[in-house]
């Protein structure tokens, strides 16, 4: 991490959590990091014309990226900041051959 991005802290708590891949995807690319996304206190504003909510502070739309735990919690501490970890669930690998989907007693 090069420099702090919330120098002027706007919230107290975050959530860190690890990316996990959809439920489409079998692939582990973009899981290798840990995510640091603030919660914010401020309510949203509602649009009068078409209902939606929203707001003005773009600081919002920032995650910041870490490459370990570690590090994640260190630039926690440094700015006093409360974290929620939410820890990665293991993915249970079932391993079968191509041949399995045409066996007699496949699970139907």
């Amino acid at each position: 991490m090069s420099s702090a991005l919330f120098k002027s802290v706007d919230f107290i708590k975050a959530k860190a959590y690890k990316n996990s891949t959809s439920s489409t995807q079998s692939g582990k690319k973009r899981t290798d990091h840990w995510v640091l996304e603030p919660i914010f206190t401020q309510n949203s504003v509602k649009d009068d014309l078409m209902g939606w909510s929203g707001g003005n502070d773009i600081k919002k739309q920032i995650k910041l990226k870490f490459s370990s735990i570690n590090d994640l919690e260190r630039y926690a501490k440094k700015y006093n900041i409360s974290l929620e970890i939410i820890e990665p669930k293991e993915k249970k690998v079932i391993i079968k051959s191509y041949a399995d989907n045409f066996t007699k007693n496949r699970g139907l």
